[in-house]
């Protein structure tokens, strides 16, 4: 009975940090969504310009600035008012922050999940397990540096970023237009796709 109550706690916080994760992307909540959206927006573009040491080192001063400023405010206003209402940030420091056990072999049992997946997957496209999924691999590689003399890393994930917070919100509004055109591409992709295979010897699936 325990084990299952277990199980459906971390289903349950699961699903709602999934939950909100979606109400982000997705801007149920303006002013959250926009701060987010403009927080790693600015963090990106700082990384643009100045190092990953530089950027944390700001960060870090702009935070020690704003919380010992307020440490003097509240100590202060404690001083002159006479009153002992004890330090600002008491309830922050006796919040639990650590990990459990349980939490650390959640996410570590996901890691291994994905790494072990990705692993497999790619030894399957790299020795070519079916020789059409190899192709489109490579293709998608010989693309990828068109891409990269173009863009660097930092670029592409600003790009990304903007995606995940637009792209949800524009297919919500635009849904049927956007399925429709998919599926033309689709079409006409596995048309393609099923020409190759007839034309190369071994490269139609073996069926189940």
């Amino acid at each position: 009975m325990q084990a299952t109550a277990d199980v459906t706690k971390k289903e349950s916080s699961w699903s709602s940090w999934k939950g909100q994760a979606i109400d982000l992307l997705y801007w149920r909540n303006v002013k959250q969504s926009g701060a987010v959206f403009s927080s790693v927006l600015l963090l990106l573009f700082s990384l643009t310009q100045f190092s990953v040491v530089s950027v944390g080192a700001y960060l870090a001063l702009a935070a020690l600035s704003a919380t010992i400023s307020f440490r003097i405010y509240k100590s202060v206003l404690q001083a002159v008012q006479k009153t002992d209402e004890g330090h600002p940030f008491k309830s922050y420091l006796e919040m639990e922050i650590a990990l459990s056990q349980d939490q650390i072999s959640k996410y570590a049992d996901k890691i291994l999940l994905y790494s072990n997946t990705c692993m497999r997957e790619l030894r399957r496209l790299f020795l070519v397990q079916d020789l059409v999924d190899s192709l489109k691999f490579a293709v998608l590689m010989w693309l990828l540096t068109y891409v990269g003399a173009l863009f660097n890393g930092l670029t592409l994930l600003i790009l990304a970023v903007v995606s995940m917070f637009t792209m949800p919100v524009v297919y919500e509004k635009h849904q049927a237009q956007i399925d429709q055109y998919v599926g033309l591409i689709r079409t006409q992709v596995n048309s393609v796709v099923g020409k190759i295979q007839a034309k190369i010897p071994g490269a139609k699936r073996k069926e189940e």
